[in-house]
């Protein structure tokens, strides 16, 4: 089954063709000749996709090390708060480039703090955002808005409302948006689902999401204030959270190791339910075949009868936020998913896939079986998708509804009590304490319908 559609290329593509081919005319240096993309065989500038990196920290890296190994695509802009990480990543694009050309010097690829000036480039084919959660919704929609296609992490939005605003202005536009839910593209995920969309372990029952050793909580910001780094414009990494005084748990200086704990906190992300939980509850969606929909009823973990956050559909399968087991059957302590049917079991960990009873991995697919859609990379995807104007493989309404399961997670978490979702209309019916959580205040002046 494969979700791809729109083949025709828009009158947008055929805009931007133009003015990349007119951009390769006159701004010299700036587009660099088919040599400087590592391949002997030219690939016209018209026909190369210019991409804007938006959020340098740990994620982007290994992004732009997919992106500019790619000859059909071209690295034209960076952009970041912190000046010292923007430098140095320009400054690794730039080497890639000359490197590719011969040892030559290369200086095509520009730096800016606001990403806005990013999106401003009418010579910008899409953009890839990397950026702590709080920022990821509104440059997502002002890119669609300014004829961008996207690359998006996950989630798609900190809070419920701006996953249903990336959506809506997705489908307005036309724009091609991937989330980082790169697992989905993993040859062993993809065939754990299969068998479970196709019943080779009898009628799924029951699933359970391990969370890792990663804690779940999310907590408000206390942490007390540190001197801001001169290199670093914090009242942009700020952006739409409430205003508070820098300290580098949240925004670590570059030469830092370890991850910024900006996830733990309310105000910033969602825990580990929307870090990691927006892999693993991907993975589950696309088994049960749920993209686009979700839950009906959320319960958080009383440590009595649910030792567990429960999450149960309208079709009687129960989803636990932990639980998993082996293909032995000994409890799994790190991140995992288990699906149970009355026939069977499939255990995925990471891209990797376990069944039970073990010759369950090797049966066939029947020719009438269900193909779920397969590819090579998520990145590749991507492109592909761009230059033929279809969907990619974990496009706006994937992420979205694996992103709203989260979201609900947290909500019954802090509410402290059951909560009933309906996933048609995306509301908790007759429960107005739980609606106010379905958004929150954004510091001024960001709104999603931000314009340029």
């Amino acid at each position: 089954m494969d979700t791809r559609k729109n083949n025709a290329m828009s009158r947008r593509g055929f805009l931007r063709a133009a003015a990349l081919s007119a951009a390769a005319a006159s701004l010299g240096p700036a587009i660099a000749p088919a040599s400087v993309l590592g391949r002997a065989g030219a690939v016209p500038p018209s026909d190369r996709i210019t991409l804007g990196f938006i959020g340098l920290g740990k994620m982007m890296p290994t992004h732009i090390g997919h992106f500019i190994g790619m000859p059909e695509c071209q690295a034209v802009a960076v952009c970041d708060v912190e000046g010292i990480r923007l430098e140095r990543t320009k400054q690794r694009i730039e080497d890639h480039y000359a490197e590719a050309n011969g040892g030559n010097t290369y200086s095509g690829c520009d730096a800016y703090k606001d990403f806005r000036e990013v999106l401003a480039r009418n010579d910008i084919d899409a953009v890839v955002i990397a950026t702590p959660e709080h920022w990821h919704a509104i440059p997502t929609i002002m890119a669609a808005k300014a004829g961008k296609d996207i690359y998006c992490e996950k989630p798609l939005g900190l809070t419920i409302r701006e996953g249903q605003a990336v959506v809506r202005t997705v489908q307005e536009t036309g724009a091609v948006l991937q989330t980082g839910s790169q697992l989905r593209s993993e040859n062993g995920v993809r065939r754990a689902c299969e068998l479970v969309r196709n019943g080779l372990i009898g009628e799924l029952h029951t699933v359970h999401v391990n969370p890792g050793n990663w804690p779940m909580v999310r907590k408000e910001c206390d942490l007390p204030a540190e001197p801001t780094p001169d290199e670093l414009d914090w009242d942009m990494w700020l952006g739409q959270a409430p205003e508070r005084p820098y300290h580098s748990d949240l925004a670590p200086h570059i030469d830092e190791d370890g991850w910024p704990e900006w996830r733990l906190y309310f105000d910033f992300a969602g825990g580990n339910l929307t870090d990691f939980g927006a892999h693993d509850f991907d993975k589950a969606q696309w088994a049960m075949g749920r993209d686009g929909s979700g839950p009906v009823e959320v319960m958080p973990a009383n440590g009595v009868d649910r030792p567990h956050m429960t999450f149960r559909y309208d079709d009687g399968v129960v989803m636990y936020y932990g639980g998993a087991r082996d293909q032995e059957n000994r409890p799994i302590s790190g991140r995992a998913q288990e699906f149970v049917g009355d026939e069977g079991r499939v255990i995925v960990r990471g891209g990797s896939m376990q069944t039970d009873p073990p010759e369950l991995a090797d049966v066939p697919l029947g020719d009438d079986a269900i193909r779920l859609y397969e590819n090579e990379s998520h990145w590749k995807d991507w492109i592909e998708c761009i230059k033929e104007r279809t969907q990619p493989i974990a496009n706006a309404e994937v992420g979205h509804s694996s992103a709203t399961i989260c979201h609900l997670g947290n909500i019954a978490y802090l509410l402290d009590r059951p909560i009933v979702w309906d996933p048609e209309t995306e509301t908790f019916p007759n429960d107005d304490e739980a609606e106010q959580y379905l958004s929150r205040e954004m510091r001024a002046p960001w709104t999603l319908d931000m314009t340029l």
